[in-house]
Parts: C-alpha cells; structure tokens; sequence
C-alpha cells in the first residue's frame, strides 16, 4: 500500500519512523493507523476528497480498480472491509 520495500519498513522501524509490534515468531506487525498516518504524510497533505464531513471515516484504501467511466475503491476501516463505487474523475483526484 505504501509503494516501498520490506528493507525500507525495517529502517523505518530501526529509526523509529514507524511503530511496530512482533508477534512471538518475530514477524513485524503494523497497525493500520500508522499505514493511513504514512500515507498521509507521503500525500504532502493535499486532501485526498472535497466530500462533505459526514462522507468520512478512518481507513486505509487497499486497492483502487478503474475503468473508462467508473472505479471501484476498496477500503479497510477497521475489521470492515468496504467497496465504493465512484467515477473515474473522482478516483483520478484521489491520489496517483
């Protein structure tokens, strides 16, 4: 989701750029709100909508599908997985 390499996400994690849990096997967990925080940070802060307020709720967008007039936009928020049906115009606003 984040577009870099497993070695760029252990220095991260060495530097303290990103936090982090293990699981007893040693394999790094990391929690969806600090992927939404880094991709957040990587988006330079532009808006990623113009949507009204109410049109908002923490997730991460796990995969966007587009076609010539339309997109399918999948979202994890939390344990819930959803799927909005947008233009093509709004998910090409979205991000690159």
């Amino acid at each position: 989701m984040l577009g870099v390499r497993v070695e760029t996400l252990r220095r991260w994690d060495r530097e303290r750029k990103l936090r982090t849990t293990r699981t007893s096997g040693g394999q790094r967990l990391i929690p969806a709100g600090e992927v939404a925080r880094l991709l957040a940070e990587r988006s330079g802060g532009r808006p990623i909508s113009k949507a009204s307020q109410r049109n908002r709720f923490p997730g991460v967008i796990t995969e966007v599908k587009r076609d010539t007039l339309a997109a399918t936009v999948e979202i994890q928020a939390g344990p819930h997985r959803v799927l909005a049906f947008i233009t093509r115009e709004a998910a090409d606003e979205m991000a690159p």
